[in-house]
């Protein structure tokens, strides 16, 4: 298992793909969702949405991202 990435979101937005997958049946992480929570950035920094390397293609057809 190796996790790849399917897409940089603003933080509420990623919660939302999240959940938008996981009613797909795939699993996905977020990675950077509290960066800089300390400092009042949060909003500002993009969260990584991370899939098993094997369901990247299909997360992407579901969000209609590009794999580039």
């Amino acid at each position: 298992m190796s996790l790849v990435e399917v897409g940089r979101f603003g933080r509420n937005e990623a919660y939302i793909v999240i959940g938008r997958l996981d009613s797909e049946g795939i699993m996905a992480i977020a990675l950077d969702g509290n960066a800089s929570i300390a400092d009042g950035s949060q909003f500002f920094i993009p969260v990584r949405v991370m899939v098993d390397d094997e369901d990247a293609e299909a997360a992407r057809v579901i969000l209609g991202v590009d794999a580039g």
